[in-house]
């Protein structure tokens, strides 16, 4: 059975945003806890995700939203643990006039391949990201790429629910992951 980390960006997210409400439908995924949502500091952030990953059973998905997506691409040069995967959405722009100052300690992710298989969800419209901005990172990493439409940020704020397409594309790539086994 596949484990799944979720991987909220800054601030957490919500109880109307697609991460909050799998869980609540899904017990068995866990949410990753830094020590602080609101002030993200990265070497902070990337010990929880150390410490979440080697409490899984067996390799697992990680399911990122925004800045948790630098996260992955931060900690995964830091660490050698197992994973089966990454889903990434929304990967920010650190050099947009959006990014948020307190997340200064993210800004220089790592621009070579990831280690494990990724794929990168994007927005058309995602005021933190552009597309071109997703696309340059899908190459870097090695990920692939879906651009799922006009979803703004793919957050709570974008009314997307418990978002259903998303829910699929997460079950599709992990059966690619599989597949691959």
């Amino acid at each position: 059975m596949t484990e799944f980390i979720h991987l909220p960006g800054i601030g957490n997210s919500g109880d109307t945003h697609w991460q909050s409400l799998w869980e609540a439908a899904d017990p068995a995924i866990r949410r990753f806890t830094p020590a602080s949502w609101d002030e993200p500091d990265l070497t902070d952030w990337i010990a929880a995700l150390e410490r979440a990953v080697e409490a899984a059973k067996t390799p697992p998905v990680l399911v990122a939203h925004s800045l948790a997506c630098l996260l992955v691409a931060h900690w995964q040069k830091a660490s050698t643990l197992p994973v089966k995967g990454a889903f990434l959405a929304a990967v920010p722009d650190p050099k947009s006039a959006a990014f948020p100052a307190q997340a200064a300690s993210f800004v220089q992710p790592p621009e070579e391949r990831l280690r494990f298989p990724s794929l990168i969800l994007a927005s058309s419209n995602d005021p933190y990201g552009t597309l071109h901005y997703a696309e340059a990172r899908a190459v870097q990493w090695g990920s692939e790429l879906s651009v799922i439409g006009a979803a703004g940020h793919i957050n709570g704020q974008s009314g997307l629910g418990d978002w259903p397409e998303g829910r699929g594309l997460l079950t599709a790539f992990v059966r690619t992951l599989e597949a691959a086994l």
